[in-house]
């Protein structure tokens, strides 16, 4: 069974500024150094299956998405976009989806950003309530895969104190040196998110990385 997770009370709000601008800080590249290699993505045809659309994939592109940069829950992550790729995916209705890798130095590095986007995905909740007190979120926990060196499935329902409800499915995994996160959300709560289908995509994304 999924681990339910409320949000609590946000402390802390300077400490976590200052390590988003840490982490944000892009340091120089010494000259001669390797290009790091674009990993590999996930296709339309890789997606949870919509019932009323296709999906339809984006070009992949280096950098950061800004939509990532002002995310909460990734964005202190996966903002930079140093090393980093993304593909956004949409259908003609609500549902879309984005997937980001980074290809990180080292091991050891990959190992610990792998750890922050886990940490910031279970922080989120607390920063969403802290910065609009009229969203209530809450994050399932859907646990870890067996992929390469391990993925992990969340899911996070925001709803309004007017009635609009969105669920997201957010998976990380990582496979050697290369991270990768996919997103995927639309219109709904929990009832709603193909949680099966889901793990199966992140699975394939991991494998995918080389």
């Amino acid at each position: 069974m999924p681990k339910r997770t409320r949000a609590g009370t946000l402390t802390g709000l300077t400490a976590l500024t200052v390590a988003g601008l840490a982490l944000g800080t892009v340091l120089a590249v010494p000259a001669g150094a390797a290009t790091p290699r674009q990993p590999g993505f996930l296709s339309a045809a890789d997606l949870p299956p919509h019932p009323g659309s296709s999906w339809t994939a984006g070009r992949i592109t280096a950098g950061a998405s800004p939509d990532v940069e002002a995310d909460r829950c990734l964005g202190m992550a996966l903002g930079d976009g140093r090393d980093s790729w993304y593909r956004d995916f949409r259908t003609d209705l609500d549902t879309s989806a984005r997937q980001v890798s980074v290809e990180l130095s080292s091991v050891s590095a990959a190992k610990g950003r792998f750890a922050r986007v886990n940490q910031d995905i279970k922080s989120c909740p607390a920063w969403i309530e802290q910065a609009d007190p009229e969203v209530e979120a809450t994050l399932k926990d859907y646990g870890r895969l067996n992929v390469e060196e391990g993925a992990h499935v969340y899911g996070l329902h925001t709803e309004t104190s007017w009635g609009a409800t969105d669920i997201r499915l957010l998976s990380v995994g990582r496979d050697g040196t290369t991270v990768t996160v996919v997103d995927w959300g639309q219109l709904g709560d929990f009832g709603d998110a193909p949680v099966k289908a889901f793990k199966k995509t992140t699975v394939t994304a991991v494998n995918k990385l080389r």
